[in-house]
């Protein structure tokens, strides 16, 4: 019999993981230190996602890593025995702390000292990337436990080192700082330098953000929980489903409410016959690109007229004055929409006219004659989510009992991904979303093309592939997409999705088949090279350019196919 390739063996692990995520969840509840939630760790080792780097060094504590999963579990998530995962928002109006990660748009609530309550309302996706995270984190607890106990079953010298230091933390000078720095670096199995940089970052977003405990204190809380777990097996760490959330996989009603308030709103403003353009983007770059540069001139800014990119920079900190501005001029909002953190912007386009636009963007007057377009910006979607939203969106809105298709003329997905044959900040137009795991795939013709952009900025055009989570990512299985017949470009979450609600809709003529689709990406980190994961840190200031220049390029798109 063949033996497996590497890739072929980390897909297996990878559809183990999802199923067993799957069969835990309708199951209602499982231990991390049980044995299905070994089944889940056996399979995140073999997948040995990049973003978790050392994982599987039974020395050493994963340190990127573990800023990458603090920056996305809430806070004091490390003390917490018990992990309750919701449908429903029952906590609103209780005394309950509210938290929500840096780095992930999801409430949790705190439920009692050693209870954390997380609100599913995005779909599977987000249960993947709890269930991700909590595992890796186990995975390290266990190695914790490792490091700070003997043979003997007694606490070494730098746990009980490390429990002096987080009783007296107000108190340390610099140096004492440094010298506890020393002593847990050697808990960790980790360099000083390499414990340093981790704790002064969680100390700048505990500083700044509140989001997270020291490292120091997050380091002891899972000891003291691996401690408690191995003296009672009653304080084991228990992560359970709630039937509310059992009931929503594979019916949404938050993504249902949210589309509806999207559609009331368009027929409250009488906007419902205009050509629509919908756009999943951030909600800054399409907002700033159109209404910015009349606004800065409005208030008497100098602007660089040669150079668009540089005139974005110079607003970067002007967002205040271009909401103000636009609010007056056909541009309205909705937020909070149906708890599921996808807030949404109007731009009715009549006011257009009475505008001025950056030189280098062309867009003229001529484009709003008789029909000016509403441009619907919509936060971005997060995995499964995609589907569950636009299969809602775009079903027709119904009036006294007649049911009509929306005006639906193009849609335009932007956003981040992963890249896999290019570097950070390059551009990415999908031709077809291959799903990982699964036999799926959508082709589609991509409205955008690289002659629609000015060469300054690497474009690929190919397949994308539609992966389960960013941390479930393997080497081996990346490098087949992108080597063999697939011929893949780039990974990211909800494309695939995005397209299979689009085709349906097509299927079913609630939009027409001359819809124009646009996908474009810009690269946040190529999982193959390492120093470029995720896990090495946002881009910053490197994608501004990628990412107005993919919202520039969409804009001129719907303003050239509205020209009469």
């Amino acid at each position: 019999m063949q033996a497996l390739t590497k890739a072929q063996k980390s897909r297996i692990a990878i559809r183990s993981f999802i199923t067993t995520a799957d069969a835990l969840a309708l199951r209602g509840y499982y231990k991390p230190s049980g044995k299905s939630g070994q089944t889940l760790a056996d399979a995140l080792k073999m997948i040995s996602p990049e973003i978790y780097g050392t994982m599987n060094d039974p020395q050493m504590i994963e340190l990127k890593g573990l800023e990458y999963v603090i920056d996305r579990l809430p806070r004091g998530i490390e003390s917490c025995r018990h992990l309750i995962l919701t449908a429903q928002d029952e906590f609103e109006h209780t005394a309950f702390e509210k938290i929500c990660p840096l780095k992930r748009r999801r409430l949790s609530y705190r439920v009692g000292e050693y209870d954390m309550c997380f609100i599913i309302s995005t779909g599977l996706s987000q249960v993947y990337d709890i269930l991700t995270h909590v595992t890796f984190l186990n995975i390290e607890a266990q190695k914790i436990y490792r490091q700070m106990t003997m043979a003997n079953g007694e606490l070494t010298n730098e746990w009980q080192n490390l429990e002096h230091t987080v009783k007296n933390l107000d108190q340390l000078s610099t140096d004492e700082i440094h010298q506890a720095i020393w002593n847990l670096s050697i808990l960790l199995g980790r360099t000083f330098h390499e414990t340093k940089e981790t704790y002064e970052y969680l100390e700048n977003n505990r500083v700044h953000y509140q989001s997270n405990d020291n490292l120091f204190e997050i380091i002891y809380q899972i000891g003291k929980r691996m401690l408690a777990e191995n003296d009672n097996r009653n304080k084991m760490l228990t992560v359970s489903f709630t039937p509310a959330l059992k009931e929503m996989i594979g019916h949404n009603p938050y993504s249902e409410k949210w589309a509806k308030s999207i559609k009331d709103h368009i027929i409250a403003a009488d906007l419902e016959k205009r050509p629509l353009h919908i756009i999943s983007a951030n909600l800054h770059s399409i907002r700033n690109l159109l209404y910015g540069y009349a606004a800065a001139r409005d208030a008497g800014l100098d602007l660089d007229n040669n150079d668009l990119y540089q005139t974005i920079e110079m607003l970067r900190n002007k967002n205040q004055l271009i909401r103000e501005y636009a609010l007056k001029r056909g541009y309205f909002e909705l937020s909070n929409i149906a708890n599921i953190m996808i807030d949404v912007q109007f731009i009715d386009t009549t006011y257009f006219n009475e505008m001025a636009f950056h030189p280098l963007l062309n867009i003229q007057a001529s484009h709003f004659s008789d029909n000016p377009p509403l441009i619907v910006v919509m936060d971005y979607a997060f995995g499964t989510q995609a589907f569950d939203i636009f299969d809602r969106l775009l079903e027709p809105y119904c009036i006294e009992n007649n049911r009509t298709p929306l005006n639906v003329h193009s849609i335009s997905i932007m956003g981040k991904a992963g890249i896999l044959c290019g570097k950070k900040g390059d551009i990415m137009l999908a031709t077809s979303h291959v799903f990982e795991g699964t036999p799926d795939n959508y082709i589609f013709t991509n409205d955008l093309l690289p002659t629609d952009f000015d060469g300054s900025i690497s474009v690929f055009q190919g397949p994308i592939v539609t992966v389960y989570g960013t941390s479930l990512q393997n080497r081996d299985v990346l490098e087949k997409f992108k080597n063999t017949n697939w011929k893949a470009i780039g990974l990211e979450m909800e494309g695939g999705h995005y397209q299979r609600a689009i085709s349906a809709a097509i299927i079913k003529s609630h939009i027409s088949p001359d819809i124009k689709i646009r996908y474009a990406y810009y690269a946040s980190d190529n999982p193959l090279i390492s120093g470029q994961t995720l896990a090495s840190g946002s881009m910053g200031k490197e994608g501004i350019k990628p990412t107005y220049m993919i919202s520039k390029a969409i804009v001129e798109k719907i303003f050239k196919g509205n020209k009469k």
